[in-house]
C-alpha cells in the first residue's frame, strides 16, 4: 500500500484515535504522542490492514490498549474522561453558566463510573460507535456494551435529576 493509499484510509478516523487517546490520557501531548504509536503500528500492518472488517475499529482497539498500557506503567488508578469539545455561540450568559455546570456535573459522575462503563460511554455517546464497532473494540457482545451503557446512563440520569431537583420539593 503506497503511502497515499494509507493517508487515505486512516483519514476519516485519526481525529477520532486522538479524542479517544485524549480522554484516557488527559494529557494532549501524551494522546498527540498515542495517535502516533498508533498511527506508527498501523503503518507497519499496512499491507495486512484490508483484511480487517473494519480497520477504525481495530485502529480504536489499539488506541484503548496502548492508553490503557500507558496508565497501567505510570500507577495511575483512575482514567478522567473531560468533554471539553463543548461550546455554544448562540446561548446567552446564564445558559452558558448552567450548561458547563451540567457538564462539570455529568463530567464528575462518569469518572465515577467503573473503567468499562466510562470507555463505553465514551465510545457511544461522545465518539457515536455503532455497537458492532463497540464490541470488536473491547472484545465484548453487543449486548453486554447495551447492558453496560443503559446503566451508566441511568446512573447519570438519577444522580442529575437528584442535583437538580434538591431543595426543590
Amino acid at each position: 500500500m503506497s503511502q497515499n493509499e494509507f493517508v487515505l484510509l486512516i483519514s476519516p478516523f485519526k481525529d477520532k484515535v486522538f479524542r479517544l487517546a485524549k480522554r484516557l490520557l488527559i494529557s494532549t501531548e501524551e494522546a498527540e504522542d498515542a495517535t502516533q504509536e498508533v498511527l506508527v503500528k498501523l503503518w507497519y500492518k499496512n499491507e495486512s490492514l484490508h483484511s480487517y472488517n473494519s480497520v477504525e475499529a481495530f485502529a480504536m482497539t489499539i488506541t484503548k490498549n496502548y492508553c490503557l498500557d500507558q496508565l497501567k506503567s505510570k500507577r495511575a488508578g483512575n482514567l478522567k474522561i473531560i468533554h471539553t469539545n463543548y461550546t455554544d455561540r448562540t446561548a446567552g450568559l446564564q445558559q452558558k453558566v448552567e450548561d458547563t455546570d451540567s457538564l462539570q456535573w455529568v463530567e464528575k459522575i462518569i469518572n465515577q463510573l467503573p473503567e468499562q462503563q466510562r470507555l463505553i460511554v465514551q465510545l457511544r455517546d461522545f465518539e457515536q460507535f455503532e455497537f458492532v464497532e463497540m464490541a470488536e473494540i473491547l472484545d465484548m457482545n453487543e449486548t453486554a456494551i447495551r447492558v453496560a451503557l443503559s446503566r451508566g446512563r441511568k446512573t447519570i440520569r438519577e444522580f442529575m435529576t437528584k442535583t437538580h431537583s434538591y431543595g426543590m420539593q
